[in-house]
This record gives structure tokens, sequence and C-alpha cells, in this order.
């Protein structure tokens, strides 16, 4: 599962994210609105954690940039502003939840949690290419309809290669992406865990789906 969390509040940012990490997400941070927005658009993100009052462009613009692109992913207001009429607007302006300062993580984590239960059918809660299946929700990975047992950073990088399908996809933005920060010099990382990946999803069968375009990265599909 990968959260986004727009939060200008440095440390309340990290704690967030150090949080959901140890809860097995994958995490995405950005510290203004303008930034959110970006992200949000740019990724697929299962779960939107979203601050108010943000720097660049508020919570509320970008809570409404987000739904004129993407209805369906779940967003969670966190503000310091507790008035009913508050919560009325936002909720009106399509975010699912509502939650102010302070809070304890432990309550966040329950809400998100069922904000990723709620609404099942508006996720792609399976993917699927070819004979690979990824059941996002159980983490369950099968090839030709046989389990293939993943760490977590392996299911993490097949996850991302499933969710852009098709697309070639640099290091870079792998290690962006699975690893949650820049490891400048080190993106023969991506390369080892591909290998691995392939020799677990790939080796054993006739159609190879994890593809190296040279030069520029990897891509997932089924072509010959």
């Amino acid at each position: 599962m990968r959260v986004l969390i727009v939060e200008d509040e440095k440390k309340l940012s990290d704690i967030l994210a150090r949080g959901f990490k140890a809860e097995g997400f994958a995490v995405d941070v950005a510290g203004d609105g303008a930034e959110g927005l970006e992200l949000a658009t740019f990724y697929a993100y299962d779960v939107i954690i979203l601050d108010i009052m943000l720097p660049k462009l508020s919570g509320t613009e970008v809570l409404e940039g987000i739904r004129q692109k993407n209805r369906h992913v779940p967003i969670l207001m966190l503000t310091a502003k507790d008035a009913v009429a508050d919560k009325v607007k936002h909720l009106d302006a399509g975010a699912d939840d509502y939650l102010t300062k302070p809070f304890a993580f432990s309550e966040l984590l329950v809400r998100v949690r069922a904000l990723l239960r709620r609404a099942p059918t508006q996720r792609t809660d399976v993917l699927a290419v070819a004979d690979l299946e990824i059941n996002r929700m159980r983490r369950l990975v099968k090839r030709a309809s046989k389990r293939v047992e993943l760490s977590a950073k392996e299911y993490a990088l097949i996850e991302y290669l499933m969710l852009n399908a098709g697309r070639v996809l640099s290091r870079s933005m792998i290690i962006e992406h699975v690893w949650d920060q820049s490891f400048e010099g080190l993106t023969n990382i991506v390369d080892v865990y591909i290998r691995q990946l392939r020799a677990k999803i790939d080796e054993a069968h006739e159609v190879k789906l994890i593809k190296t375009v040279r030069g520029a990265g990897y891509t997932l599909n089924d072509e010959v």
C-alpha cells in the first residue's frame, strides 16, 4: 500500500512517515500543496493524508485539484480547525474523512485502514498482466496460479511495475517510489532486485514479463 502525506510541519510528517513505514506502507511526503498535487496527479496512491493549512496551495485547493482527476482515491484531511462548518465544507468537496490535531497515530492508522476497506470496488485490488496476478489487499502474488513468495521490497517493486504495466520506469523512479528516498550512486540496487524478481517470477516460464529497456530502465508487459 502506498500513502501520500501532504504536511508542511516537518516534525509531524516525519513521525507519520515513520509510523506508516513501520506498518508496511510505502510513503511519499510533500511539504507544500503544489508538490502534493503534483505527486497525487503523477503517481497512484492507495490513500492520501492532506493537511489544510499549506504553503503554495491550500489543502482545500489540493483536494479540489485531485478530485478533478481522481474521484476514488481515499483522502483524509488533517487540520487544527475543528468547526463543523470546516468539516462539512471539505467533506462536500470530496474528502472521505477528517481528523483534527492533535491526534494519536493509532487513531489515524485505524481511520486509514477503514478507508481502505470501505470501498474496495473503487480501488484496483487485483492487478493482472498475462498469468501474473497480484491481490493488493492480501499482498498475494501468483504466476500461473502458483503462489510466489516475495520479500517486502520485492513485493513493493513488482507492485510498482504492475501499476505501471507497459510504461518504462527508470532506475531513479523506482528508487524514489519503492525505497522512498534518493539513493545517489546506488541505483544498481534496482538491478539486484530485478534479478531476484526474474528468478522468482520469470525463470520457470517461457513468456518473460519483466523487460530491460537499454539505457532507460525496466518495464513489465506480456509482449513478445
